[in-house]
């Protein structure tokens, strides 16, 4: 049979491609660049740099005290991702299990779900006074309501996955004499690993990247994350485009990294733990 080409389709991939590619190419071009090089013409913009120099890279750490920033970023993701996985888990297991049998877990999960309409700009000033006067505002208070803030899209995707798990295999551990919590962590617990995976790369891209939550919380308190760290390059008169790239960068390997190596999960967690 004559094989035919989506031309439109095919378009709209290269347009796509293009669309992402491009402003990463522009900032490894931008990066490497020495501030002399730079230029508001377009074929200079795209130039190659005439010195592949890591100078940049060098100074852009010095400027946020790197190694402390990202120990605090990595700190911070690394904690909500675990008691992300550990809390989420265990209510998407509690709460997917018992909503065709009792309203009131209906009610629970419909109301924890609807967390992800809340603007966090309608919380900010709230938070902000509710984790001082609790004398959590702190990394262990930051990580706190990163827990809470991911907690309804985390259990609507657990929720979503048990339902391709079969009741057969937790009947099986009860006949076997499993009580809940072991059936959970021996049974449920391994099969939901691709979930597991999506959940911990949502959560650790939101955590790393974000800015408010430790912009208002941990303002003053010396404990910058890297997204705090990189706003050093933002001033009243202008911003170092080349350092600030070169920090962009750095902050970008290491979640870059971490999705890499759970790729292979993400896309059949997405994919099962949609809601019919």
């Amino acid at each position: 049979m004559r094989k035919t080409v989506n031309w439109t389709a095919t378009v709209l991939l290269l347009l796509g491609c293009t669309a992402i590619f491009f402003p990463l190419y522009m900032a490894v071009m931008i990066a490497f660049k020495q501030p002399a090089e730079m230029t508001n013409d377009i074929l200079g913009a795209l130039a190659l740099p005439a010195d592949w120099s890591l100078s940049n890279f060098a100074e852009a750490m010095r400027v946020t005290d790197f190694w402390h920033s990202f120990g605090n970023s990595l700190l911070l993701t690394v904690s909500t991702v675990l008691l992300a996985i550990f809390l989420h888990g265990l209510a998407g297991f509690a709460i997917g299990r018992s909503v065709g049998s009792s309203r009131i877990y209906t009610v629970i999960y419909l109301y924890i779900v609807s967390g992800m309409f809340v603007p966090f700009a309608i919380l900010m000033m709230p938070l902000v006074k509710q984790t001082a006067q609790l004398g959590m505002a702190n990394r262990l208070g930051v990580v706190a309501l990163y827990t809470v803030f991911f907690m309804p899209l985390n259990l609507m995707l657990y929720k979503g996955y048990l339902t391709n798990i079969p009741l057969a295999l937790e009947e099986a551990a009860r006949v076997d004499g499993a009580g809940t919590w072991k059936t959970y962590w021996s049974v449920v617990f391994p099969i939901m690993k691709p979930m597991h995976a999506t959940v911990a790369v949502l959560t650790a891209m939101s955590t790393w990247n974000d800015v408010m939550t430790p912009l208002v919380i941990l303002s003053g308190t010396g404990q910058n994350t890297l997204p705090l760290a990189q706003l050093n390059f933002q001033t009243q008169f202008g911003t170092n485009y080349n350092l600030a790239f070169a920090s962009y960068l750095l902050a970008l390997i290491p979640i870059l990294l971490f999705y890499l190596v759970c790729q292979k999960q993400i896309l059949n967690g997405v994919v099962n733990g949609a809601v019919k």
